[in-house]
């Protein structure tokens, strides 16, 4: 038996789609699958328009062009995420600033607030820092967990910022209560960005999206993301583009797994209630929860590892594990602490660390069995068990 963390589920038209595509021979960046994924997305997260490109990180990228982030700005990002939410800052020849996450694993809103009140100067209606503006906030929302946007949404509108969401993992979350209830991870700050990369809730391959919260600004990225030609026949240019459409192919994909999203969220909550249960009052590793106030995709199930009692290291704990036939993953090496940003500004880095030691993402996929998660928390449990006593 082998048990994967979280692989794609195609049970539904994908294969029609896709087909469909192949005889009508669009298989590149024009079509109509295209166009109706967008609106399949859009209409979803009850919103106006929304862009299909290459992938989440193309996405982020063009959020930062379209928010004006020059070489030499400062853009506030997260430590604890995939790299591919601050690579981006970096295209822009711009500089990432690491802001401490909270116990959602998101952005600390209370740390930004601190670090734009006493780290920073506001003048003019522009927020410096050691000279350099401070043009935006990235902000993830990590594993399918929502943001506290309403705080994060302040501190931007105090200090002028851009909020650019990264909703990569978040497609479908939205909050339940609040100034936002209603509102989707990804349509609440300036730009939201989402991926369909093979381990998403759903996939096209590859592939991401953008939407803004201005219609007119998501036309402006679809230009932008087919190399902004202006003229079919003579293939005008009037601004610097990017090769960074999604595919007629992949959208076909997109479009038989955004009919099968709500399914796909349903089987997550009930996959994670069945966790809950086993692991209920399990001394050696702690469920984590989702903000309250919002209802989560769960995306990823996240173990909090009892650190006091079980004390080799994660990359010991996911090879035993594979061992048993059950694959697992630790949360992320933090990007403040890798090669090419290990030089940069870091601000009051703590819980980052502490989660980054402690976290194991357990197998999530939604065709996983009960037997199956059955099985994996009980070796699981059995394994910490052992460990501990050792």
């Amino acid at each position: 038996m082998f048990i994967p963390l979280s692989v794609p589920n195609f049970e539904g038209n994908e294969k029609k789609y896709v087909n469909d595509a192949l005889s009508q021979g669009w298989v590149s960046t024009g079509g109509a699958y295209i166009t109706q994924m967008e609106q399949k997305m859009a209409r979803f997260m009850n919103i106006e328009n929304v862009a299909a490109c290459q992938s989440g990180t193309s996405a982020i990228h063009l959020s930062l062009v379209e928010a004006g982030v020059r070489p030499g700005d400062i853009v506030l990002v997260p430590p604890l995420t995939f790299i591919a939410a601050v690579n981006p800052v970096r295209y822009q020849f711009a500089t990432p600033v690491f802001i401490d996450c909270d116990d959602s694993f998101c952005m600390d809103p209370n740390k930004l607030k601190t670090f734009c009140e006493n780290e920073c100067d506001f003048k003019e209606n522009i927020l410096l820092f050691k000279g350099k503006v401070v043009k935006a906030v990235i902000v993830v929302h990590v594993f399918g967990n929502m943001a506290d946007m309403e705080a994060i949404m302040d501190v931007a509108k105090k200090y002028h910022l851009k909020v650019i969401e990264d909703a990569t993992e978040a497609l479908g979350t939205y909050y339940t209560d609040g100034r936002y209830a209603g509102k989707y991870a990804g349509t609440i700050g300036d730009f939201g960005v989402y991926s369909f990369n093979g381990n998403k809730i759903i996939t096209t391959g590859g592939g991401g999206a953008i939407t803004s919260n201005n219609a007119k600004v998501v036309n402006h990225l679809r230009y932008l993301s087919t190399q902004a030609k202006n003229d079919p026949h003579y293939y005008i240019h009037d601004e610097i583009g990017y090769n960074y459409r999604m595919t007629n192919l992949q959208a076909a994909l997109g479009v038989a797994q955004m009919e099968k999203l709500p399914e796909f969220i349903r089987r997550k909550h009930r996959n994670y209630e069945i966790y809950q249960k086993e692991f209920k009052n399990f001394p050696l590793a702690e469920l984590m929860q989702f903000r309250k106030g919002t209802f989560p995709n769960k995306w990823f199930y996240s173990l909090k590892i009892e650190r006091t009692k079980v004390t080799i290291t994660m990359r010991e704990i996911i090879t035993l594990l594979e061992n048993k036939g059950i694959q697992t993953r630790a949360i992320w090496g933090l990007i403040n602490e890798q090669k090419p940003y290990k030089n940069e500004e870091t601000y009051q880095i703590e819980k980052a660390p502490y989660y980054a030691s402690r976290i194991l993402n357990i197998p999530c996929s939604t065709q996983i069995t009960e037997e199956e998660i059955l099985y994996v928390a009980k070796e699981v449990k059995s394994l910490l068990e052992e460990l501990a006593n050792e």
